[in-house]
């Protein structure tokens, strides 16, 4: 497996502009819109592609994290019986 070379501060600086201007657009304009498909391009170019794996599951857990604080845990198995 080719070893990708660590990324230099302005690679760093540019990937983290990019994953910052994405996820401000699923912000506003809800995850998996259309008008971020161009955002996410420009992230997954200026991201080694383990960041964008990477931080994809950090916004999961984030969207998680914020999930449980403003609606509370819900456990799986009661979530079906209503």
């Amino acid at each position: 497996a080719a070893r990708m070379a660590a990324p230099t501060r302005q690679e760093r600086a540019a990937c983290w502009g990019a994953r910052d201007e994405f996820w401000q657009c699923l912000d506003s304009r809800g995850d998996g819109a259309a008008e971020c498909g161009e955002l996410r391009r420009a992230f997954e170019e200026r991201c080694p592609q383990q960041w964008v794996k990477h931080f994809d599951k950090r916004r999961d857990f984030l969207k998680y994290k914020k999930k449980l604080e403003t609606e509370g845990y819900v456990p799986p198995e009661a979530a079906g019986k209503f």
